[in-house]
């Protein structure tokens, strides 16, 4: 009797040391300040800012039209970084059809698989960060899912704040980590 109490204690300590206090099921809290123009960051990511590309004109954010580095190695002249808006891990508007180009991609190419990399600001606790980040490319995940890729070629990682691809202060440079990349 007393080693199944015991045995009883030490799963419930087990898993009260595994959960996490983060909160990301609040309604994100919406950055409307970031206005200022971007630019590339030398890191073989073409980026734009405000009134060019799709989603830049519309919302402010940098949008991603090919990383170099991963061209080949998935569909061609389809960006492979997804952004977000501050504190959300909600997919905008223009980050669809780049989802969709590679969720055709891997259903043409059942043998491939992808690494989606959740990435966030340098704002905030390391903790919160990698959730952020993991609920980030959770949601990726679950929207190349939704559109029939199998979950068998999808990986989702966080690396929170860890990989930082603009470390400038500016708005603009704190919107160009948010965000996912899609590697294979």
């Amino acid at each position: 009797m007393k080693k199944q109490i015991w045995s009883v204690v030490v799963v419930c300590a087990v898993l009260s040391g595994c959960a996490s206090g983060v909160k990301l099921d609040d309604v994100p809290v919406e950055d409307r300040a970031a206005t200022s123009k971007g630019a590339g960051s030398g890191s073989g990511v073409a980026v734009q800012g405000i009134g060019s590309g799709q989603g830049g004109a519309q919302t402010g954010m940098p949008t991603v039209l090919v990383d170099a580095k991963a061209a080949g190695q998935g569909p061609v002249g389809v960006a492979h970084v997804v952004f977000f808006d501050y504190d959300s891990f909600v997919i905008r508007a223009e980050a669809r059809p780049v989802i969709a180009s590679h969720a055709q991609f891997l259903q043409a190419n059942k043998q491939r698989k992808a690494s989606l990399e959740g990435h966030t600001d340098d704002r905030g606790g390391r903790e919160y960060n990698l959730a952020l980040g993991q609920k980030r490319a959770d949601a990726v995940r679950q929207a190349l899912s939704l559109l029939g890729v199998p979950e068998s070629q999808l990986e989702a990682v966080s690396f929170g704040k860890e990989k930082l691809l603009s470390e400038g202060g500016s708005d603009i440079d704190q919107a160009k980590n948010r965000r996912v990349e899609i590697r294979y």
